[in-house]
């Protein structure tokens, strides 16, 4: 393991600090005071105050938040900040982030209150994005620093960052530079001012200099803490995702309501059949809905054993599993055609445990309203009465246990409670299907199905389905009817082009799609732009603590396999940014489904006000509705009832409890241990 935080390797006087206690207090034997388990976040309508908040938000870390532009919100004054609780004094946050330094009017009692309420308490304070200057600890950026655009800087997290909040990073913390033309990240790079107790996490070089100027350091003066931040940054940027999580740990000191975690799953669908192939002439798929009245020739694509041979090998190499998500009747029509012989399936099954195993229906039929294909695009069949025709209760039913059938043959290492249907058809998709099919609910009743695959880009939100829960996913934009890289580039020009350059014009009729300014060339074009477009939003998703899993299909495991230059990206960069107590999670669907079901649920109880934690010394007590389950993150050692809680995760422990509707009670290592 590299570099983890670990806290008894604090003295006893920072591991006070740490937990937000008064260290005249504690060490003097009086009663520690209770501090309440949420971040007080104030902030101006700017995006760096936002931008901690989404994070809180993500993790599910309680917050409170003030709006300086409001004329009604309240007064940030000592009975706002304070007050006792049972003859104990209560701080009613673990932390305060403010816009900048001080946000308030020159003299204002609301600033005066917050000093000295973080001093009583050593509460610490961030300070989300301020000019560089002697009250922040630094000197002006005039005095041999810069000011300006950092796009595409390399800034490094410092050895005292790696031994402290950033710990879990591996050192590099690139800032996008995603458009020459538009200015992303704006910075004040500065030294220590003198005699400032100032220690840099974060920094990056002082153009035209051999200095390295401070992007996140650590200020104290007075008895206060403060986290200085002087680059600007959105929720979004990639500069921002990488340090959220230290923001959050240093400002609670590892210990607070919530999680975060890096996940990323695969899922290969259609494994067993074979796609169609996108026909460069006719700028359509035969034997797709999209090519009308039979045109063209079918070209279908299907792996071969050697691809997985190279998907297996590719899977070691990378510590990673795939999902495939399989058609049986792919297999059977290939033995059919081919005198009883498939040598990709056997082979696929030879090495089965080398994958997860998911039902994607028999034939991958159409489990919606019944389709007509006969126009562009195709439309819902109706009744004599203008009802819509659905595919029937006992289809479904057949799709979905025929494959598990065949599943359960050929020895596969399924869950059966999981289901992705073809095209995530019975679910709704507008727009000509508003609803999801009437008779799928049951047919996942009948077949035991508790998880149901949606399209995230249609149907993001996950909801119940009768007694099953949807779990969304990412598509890729690697098309499934493309195993050439020519095909593919081909395919996207004609989505992401205009009519005057020779597309399809789809991009300017879709307010939320940007045209390409012009084709991209068919030989370089995948790997110039498509890859690393693509590789970019999925280190994204990655990123922001969203365990959705992706999908592609096996066409792009065949041929030119153009899934893997993608997937190598956003490995390839996520280990060249983390360190090794920080690895990517890679869940099952069900687990993931499981994920976020706990997570709506907290994130209710919360945002309902229906849970209490706070801190008193080295216990942490919550209280959460019954059935509800917690989610904290904690130092390591921490116990729970006596055992140990949560699983290690960069330096610290974090994970999920269930709640019985009354106090849970946690025990951070001992001081005295420190």
């Amino acid at each position: 393991m590299k570099r983890t935080i670990c806290t008894t390797a604090l003295t006893a006087g920072a591991l006070i600090a740490a937990l937000g206690l008064p260290a005249a207090t504690a060490q003097a034997g009086t009663a520690a005071p209770r501090i309440d388990l949420r971040v007080l976040v104030v902030g101006d309508g700017g995006p760096a105050t936002d931008a901690i908040a989404a994070e809180l938000d993500a993790a599910g870390t309680p917050y409170t938040e003030v709006d300086l532009t409001r004329s009604n919100r309240p007064t940030v004054d000592a009975a706002f900040l304070a007050d006792t609780v049972d003859g104990r004094p209560r701080a009613k946050y673990q932390a305060v982030v403010l816009p900048n330094d001080n946000p308030f009017a020159a003299g204002s009692a609301e600033m005066a209150a917050l000093a000295s309420y973080e001093q009583t308490y050593a509460v610490p304070q961030v300070d989300a994005y301020t000019y560089a200057r002697p009250a922040a600890g630094l000197q002006y950026p005039v005095t041999g620093g810069y000011s300006g655009s950092i796009d595409g800087v390399q800034a490094q997290v410092t050895a005292a960052g790696r031994a402290g909040p950033f710990g879990y990073l591996d050192g590099a913390v690139p800032f996008e530079d995603n458009s020459s033309s538009v200015g992303e990240s704006y910075a004040y790079l500065s030294t220590p001012a003198p005699g400032a107790d100032f220690t840099p996490y974060v920094q990056a070089p002082v153009p035209g200099t051999s200095r390295q100027g401070s992007l996140v350091g650590e200020y104290r003066h007075d008895g206060r803490r403060e986290l200085v931040v002087t680059f600007v940054c959105n929720q979004y940027q990639e500069q921002f995702r990488l340090l959220a999580r230290g923001i959050v740990e240093w400002m609670t000191g590892g210990v607070h309501l919530g999680a975060t975690r890096n996940y990323f799953a695969v899922h290969v669908d259609d494994v067993f059949a074979a796609d169609d192939r996108w026909d460069t002439r006719l700028n359509c798929t035969p034997s797709d809905v999209d090519c009308t009245n039979g045109a063209g020739t079918p070209n279908p694509i299907r792996m071969t054993p050697a691809d997985v041979d190279y998907a297996t090998a590719w899977q070691k190499g990378h510590h990673f599993t795939l999902d495939l998500v399989y058609n049986g009747s792919g297999s059977v029509d290939e033995r059919e055609d081919n005198n009883g012989v498939d040598t990709l399936a056997d082979k696929l099954i030879a090495d089965r445990d080398q994958f997860r195993w998911v039902n994607h229906t028999y034939t991958h039929a159409f489990l919606g309203c019944e389709q007509d294909i006969t126009v562009v695009p195709w439309k819902c069949r109706t009744n004599a009465d203008g009802s819509t025709q659905w595919v029937g209760r006992s289809a479904i039913d057949d799709e979905i246990a025929n494959n598990r059938v065949r599943g359960r043959i050929s020895g596969l290492p399924l869950q059966p409670d999981e289901l992705v249907t073809g095209e995530h058809s019975g679910l709704r998709i507008l727009p000509q299907q508003s609803d999801d099919n009437p008779n799928l609910a049951p047919a996942l009743a009948d077949e035991g199905i508790g998880w149901i695959a949606s399209d995230n880009s249609r149907d993001p939100e996950q909801r119940t389905v009768g007694n099953a829960t949807t779990v969304a996913r990412y598509p890729m934009n690697v098309f499934y009817n493309a195993g050439h890289v020519a095909e593919q580039v081909d395919e996207y020009n004609w989505l992401y082009t205009s009519r005057a350059q020779g597309g399809s014009g789809i991009c300017e009729d879709n307010p939320t799609t940007t045209c390409l300014p012009a084709p991209l060339n068919t030989g370089t074009g995948y790997g110039d732009h498509i890859v690393p477009l693509e590789t970019r939003i999925a280190l994204g998703h990655v990123l922001s603590n969203d365990p959705k899993p992706h999908f592609v299909h096996q066409s792009n495991l065949a041929e030119d396999r153009i899934a893997y230059p993608v997937l190598n990206g956003v490995l390839g960069g996520y280990d060249g940014l983390f360190a090794d107590n920080t690895p990517l999670v890679n869940l099952r669907m069900k687990d993931i489904g499981t994920e976020l079901q706990r997570r709506a649920a907290w994130k209710t109880a919360v945002n309902a006000d229906q849970v209490t934690a706070y801190r008193i010394g080295d216990t942490v007590t919550v209280q959460a509705p019954n059935g509800v389950h917690v989610t904290a993150t904690l130092p390591s050692g921490t116990t729970l009832r006596g055992s140990a809680f949560g699983s290690a995760y960069a330096g610290e422990v974090s994970g999920w409890t269930a709640s019985s509707g009354g106090t849970q009670t946690f025990t951070l290592p001992s001081l005295a241990a420190a």
